[in-house]
C-alpha cells in the first residue's frame, strides 16, 4: 500500500514594501480650498500689498510717466499729513459714512424677509425674481434724472440710490442662499410636526443665517461702490463729491488720498463683519469665505 504525501510547494517570497513617498511640506499650500497656515496668509497679504505700493513708487518716478495723473508717494503723504488739519476731510468721512450706512441698512432691512420668501416658496420666487432679475440690469446711475424728481436733490435721493444700487442683489443672493439648505432638513422638521410658518423662521432662516450675513458684508462693498454715483445728485459735501471736485483741477494728490482711505474704510469694515461672522457662526463653513 503506497501512500501519497502531497507536499506543499514553498510559498512566494513577499514583495518588498515600498515605504510611502514622503510628500514636501510645501504641496498643500497649492492645495484646492485647503487652508495654508496663518502666518502665510497673513505674509502673503503683506507682501502683495507692499508689491503693489513698490510698482506705485517705481512707475511713479519714471520719466515716462506723467505726475500728474500718477503723483509719488511721497506726495500723496505730505498732503494727506496737510489734510489733517482740514475739517472738511473729516466731514467728508462722516457724511459719506452716514449715508452709505443708512442706504445698506435700508436695503438689508427689505431684502432679507423678500429673500427669504423667495427661497422658502416657489410662487414668490415666480412672482418676484423675474423682477429683480429685470431691475438688477439697469444701470444705477441712468435713474438719477428719476430719483431727482421724486425725491428732489436732498440726502434721501443720494440714500435711495445706494439702497437701489444694492437691493435688487441683496435679495436674489439671500434667496440663493436660503435654497443652498438641504432639503433634508425640511423633511426631519415635517417629521418632527412642525409647522410651514415655524420651519420658514425656525429652520431655513437659521440654517442660511451664515451665508446671509456674509451676503450682507459683500453688499455693503458694492454700497460704497456707488457712493460716488450718489454723491453727483446736488452734494456740496462728502468723499464722492471732493474726488469729483478734486478732479476738475487735477488735484491727483488730493484724489489719491481719498481713494485710500475709500479703501481703508471698506476693508475695516469687511474685517469687523467677517470677524463678526467667525464669531458668530462658528459651526458654519461660511466663515472661511
Amino acid at each position: 500500500m503506497t501512500t501519497e504525501i502531497n507536499v506543499a510547494p514553498p510559498a512566494a517570497p513577499a514583495p518588498p514594501v515600498t515605504p510611502p513617498r514622503k510628500v514636501r511640506q510645501s504641496a498643500h499650500w497649492f492645495d484646492l480650498r485647503k487652508d495654508i497656515p496663518a502666518w502665510g496668509y497673513k505674509t502673503l497679504t503683506v507682501v502683495s500689498f507692499l508689491a503693489l505700493f513698490s510698482l506705485w513708487a517705481w512707475l511713479s518716478h519714471q520719466d515716462f510717466v506723467n505726475k500728474i495723473f500718477l503723483p509719488q508717494p511721497e506726495k500723496v503723504w505730505t498732503t494727506f499729513v496737510q489734510l489733517l488739519d482740514d475739517d472738511n476731510m473729516w466731514t467728508d468721512i462722516k457724511v459719506s459714512f452716514i449715508r452709505v450706512t443708512a442706504g445698506f441698512l435700508l436695503s438689508a432691512v427689505l431684502a432679507l424677509p423678500i429673500g427669504l420668501l423667495l427661497g422658502s416658496y416657489k410662487i414668490a420666487e415666480s412672482v418676484v425674481q423675474p423682477l429683480a432679475e429685470f431691475i438688477r440690469y439697469v444701470p444705477v446711475p441712468a435713474l438719477i434724472p428719476m430719483l431727482m424728481l421724486l425725491f428732489g436733490i436732498g440726502e434721501l435721493a443720494k440714500i435711495m440710490l445706494i439702497f437701489i444700487g444694492t437691493f435688487f442683489q441683496m435679495v436674489l443672493m439671500v434667496a440663493d442662499e436660503v435654497r443652498r439648505v438641504p432639503y433634508e432638513l425640511l423633511q426631519v422638521s415635517y417629521t418632527m410636526g412642525a409647522k410651514r410658518g415655524e420651519i420658514v423662521s425656525k429652520v431655513l432662516l437659521k440654517a442660511a443665517m451664515p451665508g446671509i450675513f456674509d451676503v450682507m458684508r459683500l453688499c455693503n462693498g458694492w454700497a460704497w461702490t456707488y457712493l460716488v454715483v450718489a454723491e453727483l445728485i446736488a452734494a456740496n459735501e462728502g468723499m464722492g463729491y471732493r474726488i469729483l471736485k478734486f478732479s476738475r483741477f487735477l488735484q491727483t494728490p488730493k484724489i489719491f488720498v481719498y481713494l485710500i482711505l475709500l479703501g481703508v474704510i471698506g476693508l475695516t469694515i469687511d474685517i469687523l463683519l467677517r470677524r463678526i461672522n467667525a464669531r458668530l457662526f462658528q459651526w458654519a463653513d461660511t466663515t472661511k469665505r
